[in-house]
């Protein structure tokens, strides 16, 4: 049975000096499971799929936005359908230069989206997709599940607290800058991966002081790094599984995949899906995609050739 250890956890042998938790797990090397606050439960003992729903009009994949309530719940059933475990709702584009909006227009688009598909899907696990703590807290009180915030609480000073307090699930992501400045910021004075490591240690440490319990690394292909740098952390993902923790890959359609083809995010379907299998080798757990039938394939293609204990 796996044992779960609070990050940066020390015993004292015998009474003396106090040394890290050595924690032997023959099946998992991190907490399997995710716990939302209205009780239900996310298995990762297998991969699993984030299927991706925008609210925004100017996402990068015209294909991923929604129009309607109607579009939304045909989409959410569609995705559920086809394997997605979790639903992630998007109300502010985060592509690079996209357009500030305020909290109000973020929430007016947010909660009506949570709380159609919590009535629609009872059991569906709801992510939100904010870098707000206002954002998350409403989210979070509409149904939501899991916050999914690419800013990894340095886009807003209380959302570590929120998340502690409210003890919902949380994606902690890398970003530099902001939306709109990360493309500006992609020079690493240090090992890009080290960078990396560090930026969760210290997240992480503040998320656990702060009463968080179920978190989910996500390094954050293409937010402040180039095309190559997201293939350098991409072959090098398995570094991040030192920290223990789940690893969450945002690949699908991004420049890293379409950019190398001579290609346009309408036309990566392909270059997702083998980049997927990538970043199963290297240890996600979570893939979150805009083409869930695909990308559910390919984890069960991935199960079948690496067999997982159930």
């Amino acid at each position: 049975m796996s044992r779960r250890v609070p990050f940066g956890a020390f015993y004292k042998p015998g009474g003396g000096e106090p040394r890290p938790y050595i924690v032997q797990d023959t099946l998992f090397s991190f907490p399997h499971t995710l716990l939302s606050p209205h009780g239900r439960l996310l298995s990762l003992r297998r991969p699993q799929v984030m299927g991706i729903l925008n609210l925004t009009p100017d996402s990068f994949f015209a294909g991923s936005r929604v129009a309607s309530e109607k579009d939304l719940l045909t989409r959410a059933e569609a995705m559920l359908k086809a394997g997605a475990a979790v639903l992630d709702l998007g109300a502010y584009s985060t592509r690079p230069g996209a357009e500030d909006i305020s909290e109000a227009d973020e929430t007016q688009r947010l909660l009506p989206a949570v709380e159609a598909l919590r009535r629609e899907f009872p059991q569906a696990f709801l992510s939100a997709d904010t870098f707000r703590a206002a954002v998350a807290a409403a989210a979070v009180a509409a149904g939501a599940d899991l916050v999914n915030d690419v800013g990894g609480g340095t886009l807003d000073a209380q959302m570590l607290a929120t998340v502690g307090r409210l003890r919902v699930p949380y994606v902690l992501m890398h970003l530099r800058g902001t939306p709109q400045t990360m493309s500006k910021l992609t020079h690493y004075e240090d090992d890009l991966v080290l960078t990396l490591l560090r930026y969760f240690r210290d997240g992480v440490a503040a998320l656990r002081q702060a009463g968080a319990v179920d978190i989910v690394i996500d390094p954050g292909f293409g937010f402040a790094k180039t095309a190559a740098q997201s293939h350098e952390l991409l072959r090098r993902l398995p570094e991040l599984r030192a920290l223990g923790l789940p690893i969450l890959a945002g690949l699908s359609r991004k420049r890293m995949v379409y950019g190398p083809l001579g290609l346009g995010p309408d036309a990566a379907l392909n270059g997702t899906t083998a980049l997927h299998m990538v970043a199963l080798q290297g240890g996600a757990r979570l893939l979150r995609a805009h083409d869930v039938a695909e990308a559910a394939q390919t984890i069960e293609l991935f199960a079948n050739t690496f067999p997982l204990a159930e």
